[in-house]
């Protein structure tokens, strides 16, 4: 397991998030690479299908395409996209060496039924992918607000620190406001 160091004066990290409209066969996804002073470092942009299964090769293509070695984490607004793209946050720790974090803002009793529902002849690769995630940790930001993350390459308390350092106020860190608002945008 590697840390995330936030000793370190150039820290970068990733966030990721994406956006669709009812309708839409893709989602698009927007990327930011922000600073530990929140200085917006980079853009990179991907799409996905929606009830597809290649949110997460989308997400390694758009780390790829940066092509920079100064990124230290992954940060994913949610993890279950595009109407259940389910987002492998174990392969992209695996492929690129960083600690990957799922943040989730609402507390749900999970979607197996909901897949069922939607996929009602394919479920069982999806909810074999959503198991695979495994549950959720609940922290509470320094501003009071509970998130809901699942990490990889780092702890949660790792994480939580992470968080409250990128969070300014209210409930949504700085690096995924700002990539939540570029997807929406596009």
């Amino acid at each position: 397991m590697s840390h995330i160091h936030l000793e370190k004066k150039g820290l970068r990290g990733l966030a990721i998030a994406e956006s669709f409209k009812q309708g839409d066969k893709r989602s698009k996804f927007a990327g930011v690479v922000m600073r530990r002073d929140f200085v917006i470092d980079g853009f990179v942009f991907a799409k996905c299908e929606v009830g597809g299964d290649d949110a997460t090769s989308s997400i390694l293509k758009m780390y790829s395409k940066l092509g920079r070695d100064d990124i230290s984490f992954v940060l994913v607004s949610g993890l279950i996209i595009a109407m259940y793209n389910i987002i492998d946050i174990a392969m992209i720790r695996k492929e690129t060496g960083l600690p990957v974090i799922g943040v989730t803002y609402d507390n749900s009793e999970g979607i197996e039924s909901a897949i069922k529902h939607h996929f009602p002849d394919s479920y069982e690769q999806k909810i074999t992918k959503y198991c695979k995630l495994g549950s959720r940790s609940k922290i509470r930001l320094h501003t009071g607000y509970d998130l809901y993350i699942r990490t990889e390459g780092c702890t949660a308390k790792e994480a939580q620190k992470l968080l409250d350092h990128f969070t300014l106020q209210g409930s949504i860190p700085e690096p995924l406001r700002v990539t939540q608002l570029l997807a929406k945008s596009l």
